[in-house]
């Protein structure tokens, strides 16, 4: 197949649900990672093309859910500082801090733009000598190499008036700390599609031996979806536990090396927290020493602050998949999107937006 309708075609979503109907014989337990991935389930309805016994249950493949609440406070707090533009995506601004968000604080009057690019940012920053400009980095792999991209670039344009807020995070560790939990009721999982554009899926194979765990790339289209789902049903109910790569028109094994490379060059690894999840060792990247002045919490100072989560917002486990987003008592009433009180609900890529625009439960 080699266009986007094929991969909506009606017609096989229908024959791969009873393919997988005829093969599954027992509940099985599956989660896709990647957030839009939920969406897409969301979306085209595909739990009602599925045998009752089989469940989805959502992973934290949000690059905006996860991002720690002492990464927004932090630009919450280097927003604000005298001759600072903040930039970052569009998505983030309705992300609750601790106290306020980016968006309440440009209305409060600081400067906080949203770009579609970390290229952008280096652009502004050229042509404001005069301003500290100011990227907030959040992402998995997908999203890295660009943003390295930009700080290499900067460097080449030698713009001291530029940095990075920098909050990636790996997808592969944290599959590791979900296999690794106590109360994990995960039998198989639906690895990102993009992030495996990027990284390959090398990582993944030492993770399905080790946790005797099938793990399966997918896509985002319903068809692409559901040729997941087969796979995955299929090794279950044979006990078998490798990866199979359903997304092959976009993912190699070894993925993308000049943006692996680039991210080698300016990106080393650390511990990470994941917001509702907690710390996951060495789940992050943060920039090298040899490209800190361009890391925007040495360039400002900025450390550890004191954070405070809500106490009525179940996020981390619909993160973790031990519950779906209708079972927080919260949802649709005191968390909607316009007065989140997690990232979930505002994220494009949360579950729990997912599950209050397409009113599916």
């Amino acid at each position: 197949m080699k266009y986007l309708d094929e991969y909506r075609d009606k017609n096989l979503v229908i024959k791969l649900s009873e393919r997988i109907a005829a093969i599954t014989t027992q509940p099985w337990t599956i989660m896709e990672i990647c957030g839009g991935q939920t969406h897409a389930i969301m979306k085209y309805s595909l739990k009602e093309f599925l045998p009752e016994s089989l469940d989805f249950v959502h992973g934290p493949g949000c690059p905006v859910c996860v991002t720690p609440l002492e990464m927004i406070d932090k630009a919450l707090s280097v927003a604000q500082m005298p001759d600072v533009i903040l930039t970052t995506y569009g998505d983030m601004l309705r992300v609750p801090g601790t106290t306020a968000d980016l968006f309440r604080i440009k209305a409060n009057g600081a400067d906080v733009r949203i770009v579609f690019s970390p290229l952008d940012a280096v652009l502004l920053a050229e042509s404001n000598p005069g301003k500290k400009v100011v990227f907030f980095a959040v992402g998995f792999e997908t999203t890295a190499p660009a943003n390295a991209m930009s700080i290499i670039e900067a460097g080449k344009r030698k713009l001291s008036n530029f940095s990075v807020l920098s909050s990636h995070v790996l997808v592969p560790p944290a599959i590791t700390a979900l296999l690794s939990s106590f109360n994990t009721n995960v039998q198989g999982f639906i690895a990102p599609g993009h992030v495996c554009t990027v990284m390959g899926y090398d990582e993944y194979i030492s993770l399905a031996e080790k946790y005797k765990t099938p793990i399966v790339i997918g896509g985002f289209e319903p068809v692409d979806i559901l040729s997941a789902v087969e796979a995955l049903i299929t090794q279950l109910e044979k006990g078998t536990s490798t990866v199979e790569n359903k997304y092959s028109r976009v993912v190699t094994r070894e993925g993308n090396i000049p943006a692996r490379k680039v991210m080698n060059q300016v990106y080393k690894i650390i511990d990470r927290n994941w917001r509702g999840i907690g710390l996951i060792p060495m789940s992050g990247l943060a920039l090298k020493d040899e490209f800190s002045e361009f890391d925007a919490e040495k360039v400002f100072g900025v450390t550890t602050l004191k954070t405070v989560e809500s106490t009525l917002c179940r996020a981390g486990d619909v993160l973790r998949g031990i519950i779906k987003p209708t079972a927080c008592s919260a949802f649709g009433n005191l968390c909607t999107p316009e007065k989140p009180l997690g990232a979930p609900m505002v994220s494009t890529e949360g579950a729990c937006a997912a599950y209050f625009h397409y009113n599916n439960q």
